[in-house]
């Protein structure tokens, strides 16, 4: 879908590969695949340093078969709204990083401007970073996704003790039977982690481990202690160690300390008004404990699009993609759900069929935070949004952004003139932490 031509890949200077894509010739510097305008005359010297690290974030750098400044204008009309804040946007199409723009702001007194070096919470998109190095490892002979949680002597106690046959693919894929987001409460209370997964096994079952989906927060970060005891280092340094750091994600970290001391970072936010920040779901870094710039996750996402073999091979991807048990529609009332066919969950990864084509993605929310990632794998076409308040019109904006890639009918799924609610947690819910 992107533009026939000479293309250049432009990134950082370490794990560089060469790469066949599109019929030309490619280098992976870091990971992320910059498109290069056509019929230039080549620079060299300080001049092609210049042009080489340039991000596609003005308009002159926007190229593809998307109607990018369409595009544009409409992001611009959803900011208008109360609910938005501060929002980064990034656009991969056709595996080439094609649209990097930031709007609003980081704060609503003395922020500044949103942009590609502005660092915010990923929520729960955070668990795709947690089944994809899981995948990894099992892939690698580290443990196995078959093998019963209890044998890595974890603090997870489930109804009827069936933590000792729940697998690593069944706790991943949130079928451990629990109700649905068990005990967050008592995370958001300042409660002990590790207390509270193991008073879980004093809770009634909602169905047996295995046969349902139930989303997890607390659960699902057990996985953190898997990690850590087979990798022999705290989760936090096993990812920076084995997926930001091999994939160029210089910008990404895990925990509340590498936001704030980031030199920009987003504050959270509601109807703009600043809110705390909270550290309640940061103690569960597998399940909510990114954050990271939009280039950094534009980056993940080309990965997951299986732009790095390298670092997530093929067997990984599938793996990670595969849905495994099947799910309720994603964003709850949202006029975005109704079109989402098909719904599934992988290891931490949501699937679903989208008017005739098969999307991959996931979204998170905490409180004065929102994400989300959405592309589709055979086209190698997505969209990756950050934002620093409740709203959920960007959830919304990605069934028009698809709707564009594909070239159909423009359908106002924004609705910005019906006066309708533009930010509720339970409009969401399900994708939560």
């Amino acid at each position: 879908m992107s533009e026939v031509g000479t293309e250049n890949v432009i990134g950082r200077k370490r794990h560089a590969q060469w790469l066949i894509a599109g019929g030309v010739l490619l280098v992976i510097v870091g990971a992320v695949l910059l498109p290069r305008a056509k019929d230039k005359a080549p620079k060299v010297g300080p001049a092609a340093t210049a042009e080489a690290a340039r991000l596609p974030e003005t308009p002159a750098d926007w190229h593809g078969s998307i109607d990018y400044p369409a595009l544009d204008g409409r992001i611009r009309a959803m900011m208008t709204d109360r609910s938005m804040e501060g929002l980064a946007v990034a656009v991969v199409e056709n595996g080439r990083l094609a649209f990097v723009k930031g709007y609003g702001v980081t704060a609503t007194r003395d922020g500044e401007p949103v942009d590609a070096r502005t660092v915010f919470r990923w929520a729960s998109l955070s668990k795709t970073i947690a089944g994809t190095l899981s995948a990894r490892l099992a892939d690698e002979g580290t443990f196995s996704l078959s093998d019963p949680v209890a044998t890595f002597n974890t603090s997870l106690r489930l109804p009827g003790d069936a933590q000792n046959n729940l697998t690593v693919e069944q706790l991943l894929s949130q079928r451990t039977g629990l109700g649905k987001n068990a005990y967050d409460g008592q995370l958001e209370d300042g409660q002990d982690p590790a207390r509270i997964r193991n008073a879980l096994g004093g809770l009634k079952p909602v169905c047996p481990p295995g046969t349902c989906h139930t989303y997890q927060n607390i659960a699902y970060d057990t996985i953190s202690e898997v990690i850590a005891a087979r990798t022999g280092a705290p989760y936090a340094v096993a990812v920076k160690n084995r997926v930001f750091g091999p994939l160029g994600m210089t910008g990404a970290s895990v925990g509340m300390a590498g936001l704030t001391s980031a030199a920009h970072w987003a504050r959270p936010h509601r109807h703009g008004a600043e809110l705390k920040l909270s550290e309640a779901y940061y103690r569960v870094p597998a399940a909510a404990g990114v954050n990271s710039t939009i280039v950094d996750l534009a980056i993940w996402m080309q990965a997951q699009m299986g732009l790095r073999p390298d670092v997530l091979p093929p067997a990984v991807l599938d793996a990670v993609q595969r849905p495994r048990v099947a799910t309720g529609r994603p964003y709850g009332r949202l006029n975005i759900a109704r079109e989402l066919k098909s719904p599934g969950y992988g290891l931490g990864m949501r699937s679903f069929d989208y008017k005739g084509h098969h999307l991959i993605g996931h979204s998170g929310g905490v409180s004065g935070y929102r994400s989300t990632m959405m592309f589709d794998p055979a086209t190698k076409t997505g969209v990756v949004m950050l934002w620093n308040s409740d709203a959920n019109l960007p959830f919304r904006f990605q069934a028009e952004f698809f709707d564009r890639a594909y070239r159909l009918p423009f359908t106002d799924y924004l609705d910005l003139k019906s006066g309708s609610p533009t930010s509720s947690p339970a409009e969401v819910s399900g994708d939560q932490g």
